[in-house]
């Protein structure tokens, strides 16, 4: 389904199908006698003291055989989010009803939340967001389109104008895009060039293959790919945006473009899930296509590690020593606990290269944290408690939330090796999702601030969520975005 949202100075009233109006929680309008809708005032009042309204969200009322009145009921004090969420249940609404064109009011949008003037905007997110759909390599078949004009006779009214929420759809489905496409399409190859495109928005992109990885030492990322026939590749995206001397923000992604498990080969059903691994990686390539969009004022480093994990002849086996870029071995026990030795590499390479305030990492890593949290919170890991909350925070006031899990010391024996510094899983059993964090925060070398965020259960919806109708999800652009526009501009 595509929307198409319009802006009109003028109307034909008579060419008008639906009429739509926000509405204050008992469904009466603001000041509708001087709406251009006022001749129907008596008829709509009358229609509502006929109608059970307690539980309703939305009213359709018949004017005649070809028009109608639509009332969208917006509570009192409603935050941004909840604002969206009612944008994202509208698009339902008329996609179930099929209502192809409707028609607001800009006095109408204006009179509802006069103090938010970002209302519609905010509202129009949540209908753009709920409308993703992944169609791609569907036969093509007449798509339904749902036309939305806006009547403002107002030169200043601002709707659709507002970088801030334009480039967060913009990078939100992005997001989708990568995390959606299957694995015969996005193999690292294809990923890496990609993200080479995204130079035309300003930001500088580095990509490291094999050759360059090997000199570098990230041998743990380059076992995890061996396998394959396609390459690995470490890419670096860079947004500078102020020319403050602040150290950089960084954001560093899992990017394992299909998972089989290697030579632990994974069962065969559900398998097909395995091309959604990379979705960290998904999400700060979105995030920074997003800060570059709305040219946000800090600067900020994406850093994502690609690969593919196959049972190859060439593949790494069970048992197999490495030397990761940090200097520290670790034995593979299991190839596929392969997203943390990705990781390893991108956490050690980031901190040492950018000193950044902070590292904020993004990986569907652990199916226990699915056990754990279901698909309602991410996993939180941290170091540091201010991080911790400014993330928990955010995620809390855009509905992409998470939950803190614990870090101790005494978990690092379930991963300490006979053989060298560390073992990849923890064979004993019980605290997965811990334990991989715990690995992972051996390669924070100089103890700089950081946050593991384990999307397991977050990335991927069979059944849809607030603003998504199922399918990649877009989590953790918009929480990322949250986080750096409270704390950091």
């Amino acid at each position: 389904m595509s929307i198409k949202i319009s802006i009109k100075n003028s109307l034909n009233q008579k060419s008008v199908k639906n009429h739509v109006f926000f509405t204050n929680k008992n469904f009466k309008i603001n000041e509708l006698s001087k709406l251009p809708i006022s001749k129907f005032s008596i008829f709509i009042n009358k229609s509502l003291s006929l109608n059970e309204l307690s539980d309703k969200n939305f009213l359709s009322l018949d004017i005649n055989a070809s028009q109608k009145v639509i009332l969208i009921k917006i509570k009192d004090s409603q935050s941004p989010f909840e604002i969206e969420k009612i944008g994202a249940e509208f698009y339902m609404y008329l996609k179930s009803n099929l209502y192809l064109k409707t028609t607001f009011y800009e006095q109408n949008i204006r009179n509802t939340f006069p103090k938010n003037k970002f209302f519609f905007d905010q509202f129009a997110q949540g209908l753009h967001l709920k409308s993703y759909e992944f169609n791609k390599y569907k036969s093509k078949s007449k798509e339904k389109k749902f036309d939305i004009e806006v009547l403002s006779k107002n030169k200043t009214f601002q709707f659709n104008k507002n970088k801030k929420y334009r480039s967060l759809i913009e990078g939100t489905n992005l997001t989708k895009d990568l995390v959606s496409e299957p694995g015969n399409i996005l193999h690292p190859d294809e990923y890496a060039k990609r993200l080479l495109q995204l130079r035309k928005f300003g930001l500088k992109v580095n990509v490291f293959d094999k050759k360059k990885l090997k000199m570098l030492g990230m041998n743990a990322l380059l076992g995890v790919g061996q396998g394959s026939i396609r390459g690995s590749y470490l890419v670096t995206l860079e947004w500078k945006g102020s020319k403050s001397k602040r150290k950089p923000l960084a954001f560093v992604g899992k990017g394992v473009c299909f998972d089989t498990g290697g030579i632990s080969l994974k069962p065969a059903k559900f398998m097909e899930d395995m091309t959604y691994d990379m979705a960290g990686s998904a999400v700060v390539v979105g995030l920074m296509k997003n800060l570059a969009l709305r040219k946000a004022k800090i600067n900020a480093i994406g850093v994502v590690g690609l690969v593919e994990n196959m049972p190859g002849g060439n593949a790494q086996r069970p048992g197999d020593i490495v030397k990761s870029y940090s200097g520290k071995t670790i034995e593979v026990l299991n190839t596929d606990a392969e997203g943390r030795l990705v990781l390893a590499d991108a956490l050690t390479y980031t901190e040492k290269k950018y000193n950044p305030e902070f590292i904020v990492d993004l990986a569907t890593l652990t199916g226990a944290i699915i056990v754990s949290l279901g698909s309602e919170f991410a996993g939180l890991f941290s170091n540091n408690d201010k991080l911790s909350k400014q993330l928990f925070d955010a995620g809390q006031k855009v509905g992409e939330r998470v939950w803190r899990m614990p870090l101790d010391s005494n978990y690092d024996k379930l991963i300490n090796s006979k053989n060298a510094d560390m073992q990849n899983i923890n064979y004993v059993g019980g605290a997965g999702s811990t334990t991989a964090a715990q690995f992972l925060q051996r390669f924070i070398i100089n103890k700089t601030p950081w946050a593991h965020l384990d999307i397991a259960g977050m990335a991927f919806s069979k059944y849809g969520g607030a603003l998504n109708s199922g399918g990649a999800t877009g989590y953790g652009v918009r929480l990322l975005n949250k986080f750096i526009e409270d704390n950091y501009e």
